[in-house]
């Protein structure tokens, strides 16, 4: 490793492995052939910046404005397409980290011809989409074409409205590319094109708020919630902001409240999330006696990025897209408070209920010892008989023959032959031959039935209540979070 203390840009920048990989671009004027990497696994100082020189290793030709991706059948390979310099090269280059070995790739399809200044979006499934850019003539492009890096197949896709270069793209969570290039049309202002990788369509998107003048050479990334598009640099206006924010929720623009010195606007530089870190890299158009070659842009906090000079791995991005107030912590622990007690008052109830119902059956099991006795429990109908005990529960409809005593109580109907003894439990039944019954003796425990009734009317109400706190907890929170939102 050792200090770096060239200038560049028109380079690539390709992130792999905790490794910043960049790759020619002028140098001091020159077109370099330089290749080498940022050690993002240690914390680093970019007043000091450190690298690790592979140029020794390095057969592609000397080269600017190429572009670069991650991709491959293991996502872990760097591919380079296009570019411009003073000797011939390939269309395509591979460069396998693993074994510090570059190759070209052979790839089959319909042959393009080479593009520069252009930027090169990878998707989910390795497909590397290539739009607009210059040719060897310098004629502007609108073509889209696609490099499937998995199994290196060329493809086209549609036409752009727009012929296009030296602009700014980004994938969306939603497997669209977003494009943001100037639009004569519109005033001198930025534009926004959104291309749908799955039906091959492209759209404009209307935006509003604080539009960024039109530029080129910038570069934009996506914020860490994936809610918001971070566009640095390419204007050479001194009084223009350098630093802007769309939201992909309403698409509307802002110029984002930052702390630290904010750096001057650069052009023809490289931009990459790494950790929770925007890292700009090189770039034309800045003091470097006064600025640094690396910049690093903190947006883990929407409400307030940092700029820094300092590097910590081990800060990871943060889980949500805003620090909580010291009101937003107050509701939060008083929402826990209600949760935890709603919660510790809904299993007392059940217990206390589950602990009357058993006592109740407590006294069942010791009555029902007892000879010559009927218990009707709720809607459970018995019907005695002589020294006998039967029992009858569900809702189960057995005939009496005449002269014997009928109980119909609440739904059901019980009617027993003589001589039977009947043990109806759920749906079996039993018949066994017994005497004749003589004895009738009946305990109608309605004053238990009445406290079932009322612990299940309670039990009930204490539920709805609970449904209705929780419904007004959701209301609460989704007001926080809009207000959260807002500010």
């Amino acid at each position: 490793m050792t200090p770096y203390n060239s200038k560049r840009w028109g380079h690539t920048a390709t992130f792999i492995d905790n490794k910043l990989y960049i790759l020619g671009g002028y140098e001091d004027g020159d077109v370099g052939k330089d290749f080498f990497f940022i050690d993002f696994s240690v914390p680093f100082n970019t007043q000091n910046l450190i690298v690790k020189d592979l140029s020794n290793i390095n057969t592609v030709p000397e080269h600017t404005f190429a572009t670069s991706v991650k991709g491959g059948a293991n996502n872990n390979t760097l591919f380079l397409y296009g570019g411009f310099g003073p000797t011939s090269m390939d269309l395509v280059y591979t460069f396998d980290p693993q074994t510090n070995l570059w190759n070209i790739p052979k790839i089959i399809g319909d042959t393009y011809h080479r593009k520069y200044s252009l930027t090169g979006i990878i998707d989910n499934k390795g497909k590397m989409y290539l739009w607009g850019g210059l040719d060897i003539r310098t004629n502007v492009n609108s073509d889209m074409l696609i490099l499937d890096t998995v199994n290196l197949v060329w493809g086209k896709g549609s036409f752009a409205p727009i012929r296009s270069m030296s602009y700014a793209a980004i994938l969306l969570p939603d497997n669209n590319i977003i494009y943001m290039d100037l639009d004569v049309l519109s005033g001198n202002k930025l534009q926004v094109y959104i291309y749908d990788t799955i039906v091959d369509t492209w759209n404009i998107k209307a935006t509003s708020g604080t539009i960024p003048s039109g530029r080129s050479g910038f570069t934009a990334v996506l914020g860490l919630d994936g809610q918001r598009v971070i566009i640095y640099g390419g204007s050479s206006d001194s009084t223009d902001s350098s630093l802007y924010e769309l939201n992909l929720i309403n698409y509307e623009w802002r110029i984002p409240k930052t702390y630290g010195k904010t750096p001057a606007s650069r052009t023809s530089h490289r931009a990459n999330v790494i950790r929770k870190y925007m890292v700009i890299s090189f770039g034309n158009g800045y003091n470097r006696s006064i600025e640094n070659d690396i910049l690093l842009l903190d947006i883990s906090n929407v409400n307030e990025y940092i700029w820094t000079n300092e590097f910590y791995f081990n800060s990871l991005p943060l889980p949500s897209n805003n620090e909580p107030s010291s009101i937003n912590k107050s509701l939060i622990i008083g929402v826990i408070g209600v949760i935890i007690g709603t919660w510790v008052g809904f299993l007392s109830l059940v217990i206390f209920i589950e602990y009357r119902r058993n006592k109740n059956r407590s006294k069942d099991d010791d009555n029902d010892q007892v000879e010559n006795k009927v218990h009707n429990y709720g809607q459970e109908i018995v019907q005695p008989f002589k020294n006998e005990n039967i029992f009858n529960h569900g809702q189960e409809i057995v005939e009496l023959p005449n002269n014997d005593h009928i109980f119909n109580h609440g739904q059901e109907i019980v009617e027993l032959t003589n001589n039977d003894h009947i043990f109806n439990h759920r749906k079996e039944i039993v018949q066994p031959h017994i005497p004749e019954p003589v004895i009738n003796n009946n305990y109608n425990h309605e004053q238990e039935s009445t406290q079932i009734a009322n612990d299940k009317k309670l039990s009930l109400q204490y539920v709805q209540k609970l449904e209705q706190e929780l419904q007004d907890l959701k209301q609460k929170i989704l007001q926080n979070n809009n207000q959260s939102t807002k500010n």
